[in-house]
């Protein structure tokens, strides 16, 4: 209005009532959007691992539902050509939905480090509005490795290797590693390699796919973590 009678132009406003190209906003407004932006990657976090727990559910009882099915086969067939053949249609479709969970799995754990390390930036953007609320953080509030790993409760680092054995995939890897050995055991047994040369056989697939699994995890999760450049590598606020 006063730009139309020959005064100062005023600025426009945007719809939160802000001068557009003031680049001011009030503290408190800041701080809501921080706040908005950290209950977003909450729920993230917990759709992922919902999806997680129902996915490991859902193999495993695929897994107990194959078991029980060749259990009861096994007493009819007792264990002969049709055992075989009927273990042969099973087990791939198990062992596929074990590698795809497994899989999965890894790709939410990858993502939930990704998650954490923004809640850990917003983190340290209320201590820098708020620097005197330190001491009452137990959580990391830096995108160092010190930082995400104080929010996972862990100590900074890449760890043992055994610790993967541990974790919801390391244990889905063992899994998938037996199955897998036991359907090559079962195709040597059938294609006559007899039982000895079978169970090496087995045994050995079994133990290769458990460490490449393993190993996948490992490179895929742990790994990425000292590859990126933090942000704020000053270590957790204590």
């Amino acid at each position: 209005m006063m730009g139309e009678l020959g005064g100062a132009p005023s600025r426009p406003t945007s719809v939160l009532g802000i001068a557009a190209g003031s680049g001011e906003l009030p503290t408190a407004l800041r701080l809501q959007i921080l706040t908005t932006e950290h209950w977003n990657l909450l729920s993230t976090r917990a759709l992922s691992w919902n999806e997680a727990f129902s996915r490991a559910t859902m193999f495993l009882s695929a897994l107990s539902g194959a078991i029980v099915a060749l259990a009861l086969v096994a007493q009819v067939a007792t264990f002969g050509a049709a055992f075989s053949t009927f273990a042969l249609l099973i087990l791939p479709v198990v062992l596929f939905l074990g590698l795809a969970t497994f899989l999965r799995l890894v790709q939410i754990n990858r993502e939930d480090v990704r998650w954490v390390i923004g809640m850990n930036l917003l983190r340290h953007a209320y201590l820098e509005a708020a620097p005197e609320l330190g001491p009452y953080f137990v959580t990391g509030s830096n995108d160092d490795e010190a930082g995400v790993m104080a929010t996972y409760g862990a100590t900074p680092g890449r760890g043992a290797f055994l610790h993967e054995f541990v974790t919801t995939p390391g244990m889905l890897a063992v899994i998938d590693g037996v199955i897998a050995g036991v359907l090559c055991g079962i195709v040597g047994v059938g294609i006559g390699l007899g039982a000895p040369i079978s169970f090496a056989l087995g045994v050995g697939i079994a133990a290769a796919t458990v460490g490449l699994l393993v190993l996948h995890q490992y490179r895929g999760v742990v790994r990425p973590r000292s590859l990126r450049t933090p942000r704020f590598p000053v270590g957790p606020t204590t």
